[in-house]
């Protein structure tokens, strides 16, 4: 099987195709400096995926779409679905949304999730392609394109969104980071890290999932809304109110609570003992 890559010369495009050679494959790459097109890429590969900025996704699977056969699998590494799915199923070929739920500094797929969207493909296709992914530890979870970006909403969208407003409440507070850490509890240095992580990759990567994603501004809308409340149940100094607003999430993350506590405390043992 031949896996061929647009967008292949990237991170991304890199890490996948190591992936596919690791399970056996032959791999060629376009790039924007490759002597090999997209439109080769196109018409020579078995399986043909799109691995280029989300902002270009759209255009160059409209580039290409004509091109692929019915006896081709289409797929995307897009962060969003819907719009790069309905683009490639203007081609003939089997079509196989993918997304990533890591970054290219991956050092492999153990332990990993790829979320899958197909959209136009047989059993045994779908099967073979996840296979490469399941043999190499990922996990893989299905969605249709429409409840993955739903999902990426919140687990995208709200996260980063809620990253980016800390550190922007920080800096408005005048306090200095590095003076903050003197000062800090292992929990909040992993806060930190969080945030320090994210402010030291590339802005339009995160631009674009908060600002393409159609299902966010509702999301966000929530948010703005358990903030306005939280801080007048503060301001407030009920106390009976907190313990309500407090229990009722307590209540909603039940099955969770265990688990997530166990995960930190790994954290907070690790961040301790460096």
């Amino acid at each position: 099987m031949l896996a061929g890559i647009i967008g292949g010369t990237g991170q991304m495009g890199r890490f996948f195709a190591e992936v596919f050679e690791a399970a056996g494959w032959e791999t060629i790459v376009s790039g924007t400096k490759t002597s090999l097109t997209a439109r080769a890429v196109a018409e020579t590969a078995d399986l043909v995926m799109v691995s280029v900025p989300i902002r270009a996704t759209v255009d160059v699977i409209r580039e290409v779409a004509p091109l692929l056969s019915d006896e081709q699998v289409f797929c995307d590494l897009t962060s969003l679905k819907v719009e790069p799915v309905r683009a490639m199923l203007a081609s003939r070929a089997e079509v196989i949304g993918l997304h990533p739920m890591f970054g290219p500094g991956a050092a492999s797929l153990r332990g990993q999730t790829i979320v899958a969207t197909p959209a136009r493909c047989s059993p045994e296709t779908l099967e073979g392609l996840l296979s490469v992914f399941r043999d190499q530890g990922a996990a893989i979870t299905l969605s249709t394109p429409e409840d993955h970006d739903r999902m990426m909403a919140v687990i995208q969208g709200l996260t980063h969104f809620g990253t980016l407003a800390k550190a922007e409440a920080i800096r408005r507070t005048g306090a200095d980071v590095a003076e903050t850490l003197r000062f800090t509890s292992p929990v909040y240095r992993i806060e930190m890290g969080l945030v320090g992580r994210l402010l030291a990759q590339d802005a339009g990567l995160y631009g674009d999932m908060l600002q393409m994603n159609p299902a966010v501004p509702e999301v966000l809308a929530q948010f703005e809304e358990a903030v306005r409340t939280l801080r007048e149940i503060i301001e407030s100094g009920d106390a009976e109110r907190f313990r309500e607003f407090f229990a009722a999430n307590a209540g909603h993350y039940a099955s969770y609570l265990r688990a997530a506590t166990e995960e930190t405390d790994d954290l907070i043992s690790h961040v301790v003992s460096r």
